[in-house]
């Protein structure tokens, strides 16, 4: 399933979080409460989740026509995402066992999540 929504990626939070409003983490708290608006679904096993990232404006129509699907070389890093996604969606996420994750150029930011035969 796709959802639209740009990937954020999680960032490391300290004590101070609670009151002074960093952009990073607020622009992350909001990324959360989106995804579990959304109803993002993540299964324990068998999953493959495939983070969309939007392109930069500044690109010219030709660099982005060249760059659509290809992989996604830069930060934020691919565990930072998936991070963020499970600890926006689960409240436990030490069940998910098999997950598969990949980082692409899109025109538009999204989420996918897909799950093929489960082992369970």
């Amino acid at each position: 399933m796709r959802y639209k929504i740009t990937p954020v990626p999680k960032p490391r939070q300290t004590r101070s979080d609670k009151w002074n409003e960093r952009p990073c983490v607020m622009r992350y708290r909001s990324f959360a409460d989106e995804a579990r608006a959304l109803g993002i679904k993540i299964p324990d096993s068998a999953a493959t989740v495939i983070f969309s990232m939007p392109m930069p404006s500044s690109w010219s129509k030709k660099k982005k026509a060249a760059m659509s699907c290809k992989p996604h070389k830069q930060k934020p890093d691919i565990d930072n995402l998936l991070k963020a996604l499970l600890d926006a969606t689960m409240k436990e996420d030490c069940s998910v066992w098999d997950i598969r994750a990949m980082k692409l150029w899109a025109t538009e930011g999204s989420i996918e999540v897909m799950q093929f035969g489960s082992m369970d």
